[in-house]
């Protein structure tokens, strides 16, 4: 095989990697929004959305660790929004039912993308620096979700806020979760990265067969657990 081609092999298997793990931390984010935030909301737990933000910063930062590549972060988002989009068809209700836990996520996933993208090699120096960069991705996220969530789905709970109320309210708690959970994720990140993920990627069949039975069972615990009513 020429240089070329190993290169242009090379490059094809990158690429592969790339999508299947937006999928599977897509696909797992998504289950953790819909089933433990269904949870979450019955057990009237009151920092939920900050507690779901931090679990999605984790994960993000998990697939940072491991693929070093900012952008498919929103890409990650994107599945999870799919993910929560599973209750329009199972419950028949509108699109917009779900329009601002999916406009959270997607903010969430842009915002720490931005932040990667600025701060990548910062972010591998010290907790400090991710502790900074998942704190200021939340806040980030939380000024975007206000002014879009006003402008497409002003639902009840953010009319009663100002801008600076909901940010002062809900982007600090987000903050807090993000500074601890962002973290630990990139350190779960490394371990995998350093143990499991070359092995996966050595066995290719038992790669592609980890990633799809991963993707099937979050999809399908998650209409479970929509169809359940969480």
């Amino acid at each position: 095989m020429t240089t070329n081609a190993k290169t242009k092999l090379t490059d094809r298997q990158s690429i592969v990697h790339i999508l299947l793990g937006i999928l599977v931390f897509g696909s797992i984010w998504g289950l953790s929004e819909v089933a433990l935030g269904g949870g979450l909301c019955a057990a009237h737990f009151p920092y939920s959305s900050g507690l779901l933000t931090g679990i999605g910063m984790g994960l993000m930062g998990m697939a940072l660790v491991i693929h070093k590549k900012p952008a498919m972060l929103i890409g990650i988002g994107l599945v999870t929004v799919l993910v929560q989009l599973l209750a329009v068809p199972i419950l028949h209700i509108s699109v917009m039912c779900k329009a601002n836990s999916c406009i959270a996520v997607f903010t969430e996933a842009v915002a720490l993308s931005l932040v990667a993208f600025l701060l990548m090699s910062e972010m591998g120096k010290g907790v400090h620096a991710r502790m900074g960069s998942g704190a200021m991705a939340a806040i980030i996220a939380s000024v975007g979700f206000y002014f879009i969530g006003m402008q497409v789905a002003p639902c009840k709970y953010l009319l009663s806020f100002s801008p600076v109320g909901f940010i002062v309210t809900e982007g600090l708690i987000w903050a807090a979760f993000s500074a601890i959970l962002l973290p630990l994720g990139y350190l779960a990140g490394m371990k995998l990265e350093a143990k499991a993920f070359p092995l996966l990627t050595r066995k290719m069949s038992l790669y592609y067969a980890t990633t799809v039975a991963t993707v099937v069972i979050c999809w399908g615990v998650s209409a479970i657990a929509i169809a359940s009513g969480l």
